[in-house]
């Protein structure tokens, strides 16, 4: 029996008619024509077919089709940025040497994703049972561990050094080119608003 699903695939809209036994495996590759989601184990064990539903990761060879209804399904082409450039974690594979044959690639960057989006912390061990469930017969697993922990880090630091600068709006607009630095000498910063800052960034800032 079919039934007429709704839901988001890659940030677009799909209606799509699957029977009630299709998987979201079959839906993707097979009737959308996504074939980054790769067909292995069919029993939820390789995660070669992961994708991300809702932000979080699934097997989507045991995922029903009709269980997407109404929710947003992310797959690895839906990753490029608006002129084809790579996410981080794609790049990160790459200059990682993370990748050789390719099938296990597009569900461990998914993966990978979900954890970045997380925002936390993570150790090389905590990051090794994250990806525990994809199976890879090439790399030995070393190298993709050093891409995910690498862009963990990265986004790790760069959240680390977010700082808020707010200034006086009358003030910006009557001299917007002068540098920031020369604003900073001159104490002309109204406020200071620091976001998950380091002592040593945030001691410095204060004593300006």
């Amino acid at each position: 029996m079919l039934k007429i699903i709704h839901f988001k695939v890659n940030g677009r809209d799909v209606e799509l008619a699957v029977d009630e036994r299709e998987s979201l495996l079959d839906a993707l590759r097979v009737r959308l024509d996504l074939t980054s989601v790769k067909k292995g184990c069919e029993v939820g064990e390789c995660g070669a077919c992961t994708v991300l539903v809702n932000g979080e990761a699934v097997d989507s060879c045991i995922y029903l089709a009709m269980w997407a209804d109404g929710k947003s399904v992310l797959t690895v082409e839906g990753l490029k940025g608006p002129n084809g450039e790579l996410n981080p974690v794609q790049t990160a594979f790459i200059e990682e040497a993370a990748v050789q044959c390719g099938f296990c690639t597009p569900g461990l960057i998914l993966t990978a994703v979900e954890i970045v989006g997380t925002g936390k912390d993570y150790t090389r061990d905590e990051l090794r049972k994250l990806i525990s469930g994809h199976l890879c017969r090439c790399t030995g697993y070393e190298n993709i561990l050093n891409a995910v922990e690498r862009v963990v880090k990265e986004k790790s630091s760069e959240s680390k050094l977010k700082i808020f600068l707010v200034l006086p709006k009358k003030r910006f607009r009557q001299k917007r080119t002068k540098s920031f630095c020369s604003l900073l000498e001159k104490k002309e910063v109204f406020a200071v608003r620091v976001v998950s800052l380091t002592a040593f960034v945030y001691n410095r800032i204060v004593k300006m």
